[in-house]
């Protein structure tokens, strides 16, 4: 199932690479992201997303407004990210499209099974707000992700409750709970083997999509009137 998923994701960037036009290889991430977004459009993005068995993905893609507005938002994740891998020590930022994913591996934020914050995530949570209240045109979503090790239920009540845990902390530290949703996918969108335990660590995660808001994207489309 997994594989089939991958190759349906597979076949929709194919097509979207097509509508993008034969000089994507020569683009810049945030010319690509704005290729992509014009191309494909929220419905087709948010299908690739989906497909991919990525939420975080998903929600970046599905978002895109494409074209010289896109490339315009672009601009202002490449400078965002740039300032949370200098801040946020514990994180995996990867630049994608019009976004950006900042990644936690679980065990920095928790302890096994639990939904408490260690002291150090609580650092770089606290650093991470600073650049979410510097940077107010965004809005946010916190994926909660867990192994296949227990039982259905409480992998996802896990995944659930350990997103909410990140985003009351956020919160607590200044950012507008307005701009933060969360969702958990317990065990179901892996990103390693189940079978082995660094496959089991690297899949208990959380991720933060950051997409621009509706005032960015609007100042975006202006941008290039």
């Amino acid at each position: 199932m997994k594989t089939m998923q991958i190759k349906t994701a597979i076949i929709g960037m194919a097509i979207v690479a097509g509508l993008a036009g034969p000089g994507c290889n020569s683009l810049t991430k945030t010319q690509k992201g704005a290729a992509i977004g014009a191309g494909a459009g929220g419905t087709i993005g948010a299908f690739i997303g989906k497909a991919a068995g990525n939420t975080a993905l998903g929600a970046i893609i599905g978002g895109a407004v494409g074209g010289t507005a896109g490339a315009f938002i672009g601009r202002n994740m490449d400078r965002q990210a740039n300032e949370i891998k200098q801040t946020v020590p514990g994180a995996t930022v990867v630049r994608q499209g019009e976004g950006i994913i900042v990644k936690f591996d679980s065990g920095i934020l928790f302890d096994v099974d639990k939904t408490g914050l260690k002291p150090a995530a609580q650092t770089n949570l606290t650093q991470l707000s600073k650049s979410l209240e510097n940077n107010p045109q965004t809005n946010i979503l916190i994926v909660g992700h867990t192994d296949a090790t227990g039982s259905d239920e409480h992998n996802m009540d896990l995944s659930i409750r350990r997103a909410e845990a990140v985003k009351s902390y956020l919160v607590k530290n200044g950012v507008d709970g307005s701009r933060l949703s969360t969702q958990g996918k317990g065990k179901n969108e892996p990103i390693a083997d189940n079978n082995t335990a660094d496959g089991r660590a690297q899949n208990r995660r959380v991720e933060i999509a950051i997409v621009a808001n509706d005032q960015m994207k609007q100042e975006a489309k202006q941008s290039g009137e």
